[in-house]
This record gives structure tokens, C-alpha cells and sequence, in this order.
């Protein structure tokens, strides 16, 4: 089978394991079907921004071109840094989509995504924030009314765990050996007393698998600007990732708008 459009994100449902569903043009392929069979992806070299559908030459922000990047609320710093979200002041580019999307509950969450790391997410994005990242296992840490909030709490807690993930430790890790509940209790007493009014007593831990059928630690990220056309066996997904049996990755949301062709064995 052959497809050809504009990709944008894999969406995720289910957790055991997740279900991944790629856009393509007017396409939702099912990627999970995909797995253990070759699959050739080419790139068009042309860019649509996600959102005004413009050709750009170079994709801002995971998808929009420069003008979307430098007006769009979502494409605003507090969307990449919580803590400088002010639209709690009534301060944003586009009150109505705050109102949307800053000024609901937001929760800081502890993931293991090869390491330990404190996020924050939209009450509303949950799991697909954590499928996002691949994390194997989350706790849910702090409830805020509000986006800013939840950033100065993950600020906060940024000198004692990481708020990043190591892509590569992300790909190879499928077993958590850590206790969620433990970290959450030593993480709790790190914060100041103005930020322990937002601890949660939700103590859920969520478990998450992935399709996946890989076992290389000898893993290699490439993208379509430097490697325009990609062949192999589909191995695995995780995150937003694509991972072939020869180690080869590619993160499918860092290509939002590229325009591909994708070949699909019978």
C-alpha cells in the first residue's frame, strides 16, 4: 500500500499496550499492524505549517511556520516553560484559548522515562502527555488551578530531578525498577509549604506498554532533512517514535507538516 500527505503526531489510545493511529494526508493508518513488516518513507521536501497550511522552509516549533510560531497562543513561552505562563494576569495572546487550555487544572507528575523526571501536563492531555514522552510507569504529584502554578512547583523541583528526557535511555528502557510512591513521598517534602497546599492524595500509579518488538542498544536518531528517504522493518513505537530493526529512530512530532510518501508491505 502506498500513502502520501502531510503527517502531523501519532495518536495514541489505550495503554496495554498503546495504540498508535498516524495521519497522513486523509489517512489514519494503524502503525501497530505495521510492525515486523518493511515500510519505506520518503520525504516530499516540502513543509506545510500545521496550522495556516503554508510552505515554510523550516518548521518552528514541531510544525508551524514563522509567522503561526511568533503569533499563535500556542506556540507563546509559557507553553514550553509553565513558570512564565501568565495568563493568570489576564496576560496572553489570545485570552480565549487561555482560557482553554492555561487557565484549567493542570497537574506536575513524576514519570520514569529511562530516568526519574518531574513534568507538568494539562489535566485533560492525561496519558497522552506520558505516552508522548514514553514514560513506563507515572504518579501524579500536584493538582493546580492553574498552568503557572504547576510550573513553579516543576521549577521548584527541578534541582532535585530532571524535567528532561534522554530520548536514548527512553528507547532502551522497558522495566521500571522504582517505587513511584517512595519518590513521591521524598519529593513532597522538598517543596515549601506555599506549594504543599497542591499535593494530590491520588497515588494511582499508571502503567504503561508499548508495541514493540526491539532489543538494540545500538539505537541511531535520524530526520528527514538529512535523510530524506528511510527503509527497513518496523520494530517498535514508543513515545513518538518509530524504531526500525537495524537501530535506525526517527521522532514522528519533530516532522509535523513534512510532506511524505509512505510504502507499506503487503
Amino acid at each position: 500500500m502506498q500513502y502520501t500527505g502531510n503527517i502531523i503526531k501519532m495518536r495514541a489510545e489505550g495503554i496495554d499496550p498503546v495504540q498508535y493511529y498516524l495521519n497522513i494526508g486523509d489517512t489514519n493508518l494503524f502503525v501497530n499492524t505495521l510492525i515486523g513488516k518493511k515500510i519505506k518513507i520518503r520525504y516530499q521536501n516540502q513543509i506545510n505549517c500545521i496550522h495556516c497550511n503554508a510552505i515554510t522552509k523550516k518548521s518552528f516549533h514541531q510544525g508551524y511556520c514563522y509567522s503561526c510560531f511568533s503569533s499563535l497562543p500556542q506556540c507563546d513561552v509559557g507553553v514550553l516553560f509553565p513558570d512564565k505562563d501568565m495568563s493568570h494576569l489576564g496576560i496572553s495572546r489570545d485570552m480565549e484559548w487561555a482560557k482553554e487550555n492555561s487557565l484549567i487544572d493542570h497537574y506536575v507528575y513524576i514519570a520514569f522515562t529511562g530516568d526519574l523526571k518531574v513534568g507538568v501536563t494539562r489535566h485533560n492531555q492525561i496519558p497522552t502527555r506520558w505516552i508522548d514522552q514514553g514514560a513506563i510507569t507515572t504518579i501524579k504529584l500536584a493538582k493546580t488551578p492553574y498552568r503557572y502554578l504547576a510550573g513553579v512547583i516543576e521549577t521548584e523541583l527541578k534541582t532535585h530531578i530532571s524535567d528532561k528526557t534522554n530520548w536514548k535511555k527512553m528507547l532502551q528502557t522497558n522495566f521500571a525498577d522504582v517505587d513511584l510512591l517512595s519518590e513521591k513521598k521524598k519529593l513532597s517534602e522538598l517543596l515549601s509549604n506555599e506549594n504543599k497546599k497542591y499535593l494530590t492524595k491520588d497515588n494511582s500509579i499508571i502503567n504503561i506498554k508499548y508495541p514493540n518488538n526491539y532489543n538494540s542498544e545500538v539505537l541511531t536518531s535520524i530526520n528527514f532533512d538529512k535523510t530524506p528517504e528511510i527503509e527497513g522493518v518496523l520494530a517498535g513505537i514508543k513515545g513518538q517514535y518509530l524504531i526500525f530493526k537495524d537501530g535506525q529512530t526517527i521522532n514522528i512530532r519533530k516532522h509535523n507538516g513534512y510532506l511524505v510518501e509512505i510504502e507499506t508491505q503487503e
